[in-house]
């Protein structure tokens, strides 16, 4: 099995909003190359690599779905001495923000910091509470003359710190969610260099999943695929998060099972998952998954879908925290489940009634 960190770093130390993913577009295109058939986007960006099958055309397809963008900053406003107020571009975890490192993307790409005011000028009715974003700010130890030269309102702002390797083979950064499961599918890709699968396979960055899932909406309307496989990140247990809906960390990918995920392709994972004593965990969602499979689930007449999670933690912080095992495991699970489909599974897609 590859190495699979030198890649993940390589994403996390990139940006790529949500709307502007090209980034990370680039470097998934060119680590995908050698590993698919054909590549090419869709018309809002997503990355879209086929792998194609053995069996007699038509042959059925599936789509492997990981979203690509990230969260992140967006410049409002230039305050008096030139310091930048900002915004989120998606669900921001406001409360770890002070002095985290941001790239402004100005006319230039620019270093700055995140700060807030002492205090003494907060309003009172803060107190003690973490910040609001709204009272933050970006200093990029400039001028205010230069400040207004270099930046604009709507610039975007994205985190800058460098992923860290931490011991256990688990890895920190930003954009972890949910560039772990871009590695994921990665994997997956390189183990089916090697094994024979009957189903076309399309392997998908998907964008703006951060804002709406809309690369999914769109990408699983064009290709039509008979199923989805979406991979996203889960809830790992951490500090003040243990209960039944976190999960271990480097124990294994969550199959989850809810009203978006189909009940034939949650009970074909869930025994070869055991079969292959690969280490997972059902993961319960109740209501939506709030992942990609919300889309792909709706798409034309309804896709049957199923999603599977690597767990991390600090989700929506700059330090998300991942276990490097866990997505070899999510990534040969999938590449396992490809390899045995038959176009016989076909007619077993039916919902239990």
């Amino acid at each position: 099995m590859s190495d699979i960190q030198p890649f993940l770093k390589e994403l996390l130390s990139a940006p790529g909003l949500s709307g502007y993913e090209s980034p990370a577009a680039h470097i998934i295109e060119e680590k995908w190359r050698p590993l698919v058939h054909e590549l090419s986007y869709s018309q809002l960006g997503s990355l879209h690599g086929l792998r194609r099958g053995t069996a007699t055309e038509p042959r059925p397809s599936l789509l492997v779905a990981t979203h690509m963008d990230a969260i992140g900053l967006m410049v409002t406003g230039i305050a008096e001495g030139g310091f930048l107020r900002v915004t989120a571009t998606g669900w921001v975890d406001a409360r770890v923000l002070p002095g985290q490192l941001v790239s402004v993307h100005g006319r230039e790409n620019l270093p700055g910091i995140l700060v807030q005011p002492p205090a003494s000028l907060l309003p009172p009715e803060i107190g003690d509470k973490p910040v609001p974003l709204e009272h933050l700010f970006v200093d990029i130890g400039r001028p205010p003359r230069k400040v207004n030269e270099l930046v604009r309102v709507g610039d975007l702002v994205s985190f800058a710190q460098p992923p860290l390797e931490l011991s256990g083979e688990t890895l920190a950064g930003h954009s972890v969610d949910n560039r772990a499961s871009v590695a994921a599918l990665t994997v997956c890709l390189e183990e089916l260099q090697n094994r024979p699968h009957a189903w076309d396979v399309w392997a998908v960055a998907t964008v703006q999943e951060e804002v709406g899932l809309i690369g999914a909406y769109t990408s699983s309307y064009q290709l039509r695929p008979q199923i989805a496989i979406i991979l996203d990140v889960t809830w790992a247990k951490g500090p003040g998060a243990n209960d039944w809906n976190t999960f271990p960390l480097g124990k294994g990918p969550t199959i989850m099972w809810g009203p978006n995920i189909h009940p034939a392709l949650h009970k074909a994972f869930k025994e070869l998952a055991e079969r292959l004593e690969i280490p997972h965990a059902v993961e319960i969602t109740p209501l939506h998954s709030g992942t990609d499979a919300v889309a792909t689930q709706v798409t034309a007449e309804g896709i049957p879908s199923i999603a599977l999670g690597i767990p991390i933690r600090y989700m929506h912080t700059p330090v998300e925290v991942v276990a490097l095992k866990d997505i070899q495991r999510a990534g040969r699970l999938m590449a396992e489940f490809i390899a045995g489909l038959t176009p016989e599974f076909i007619g077993k897609i039916v919902w239990e009634k």
